[in-house]
């Protein structure tokens, strides 16, 4: 077996926000250890946890943030959204509440995060579909006319949530993907119109953390 280096092309960072009980933490420990935790207690400081998963014929690894209860404190610092490629905005779906702030909680995010994030909209908690507030035409439509992946998951029963993850991890992989062929296109036309080809040095495959797009 190959060192704990060779074991993986990309690490991706993903962060969750979205309000206090909504179910990230929950959506973090089913997603990387198959965990669900009826105790929902708040944990304050900030948690990541790592899974890896094969993306086409790459293996890239996720590291999943979740704020574990600043938001209540409004303390989530840019330091929390440096180097974040992806990002998983949550509310649940039997409080309208928190459906209401997501705004703010995009708006946050771009004031800190890249531009060019692939962020996802996620409705929380559809094992409780007979409470629902958050009808999910309304919040697929909030989610299209910003741009943003749309999905609606239960961190309980696991419904979709290896769907979300795996959905926007492939999103920017392919994003990655792009730049790389882009960059490789311009490389080529700057060493064709200086005859340079013969002396460029070989491109190695790096494997980036936490990859800017």
């Amino acid at each position: 077996m190959g060192s704990a280096e060779e074991d993986y092309n990309f690490v991706f960072k993903v962060v969750l926000i979205g309000e206090s009980g909504v179910g990230k933490t929950n959506l973090l420990s089913r997603f990387t250890r198959n965990e669900f935790n009826h105790d929902s207690r708040t944990t304050i400081g900030v948690e990541f946890s790592t899974r890896t998963i094969l993306v086409g014929d790459s293996v890239v690894k996720a590291q999943i943030w979740d704020t574990a209860g600043l938001e209540r404190y409004r303390a989530i610092t840019s330091a929390y959204y440096r180097g974040a490629v992806g990002a998983l905005v949550v509310f649940d779906i039997t409080k309208h509440q928190t459906y209401n702030v997501v705004d703010r909680w995009l708006k946050e995010l771009y004031d800190h995060a890249e531009a060019s994030i692939v962020v996802m909209l996620v409705g929380n908690k559809t094992d409780l579909a007979q409470a629902r507030e958050v009808p999910t035409e309304e919040a697929k439509m909030f989610a299209d006319n910003n741009g943003l992946l749309f999905v609606e998951t239960s961190a309980l029963d696991s419904t979709n949530v290896e769907q979300a993850f795996e959905t926007i991890l492939k999103e920017i992989f392919h994003k990655v993907q792009k730049q790389k062929q882009r960059s490789r296109q311009s490389n080529t036309v700057s060493l064709a119109s200086e005859s340079l080809e013969s002396t460029a040095p070989a491109q190695t495959e790096k494997r980036p953390c936490c990859v800017a797009l």
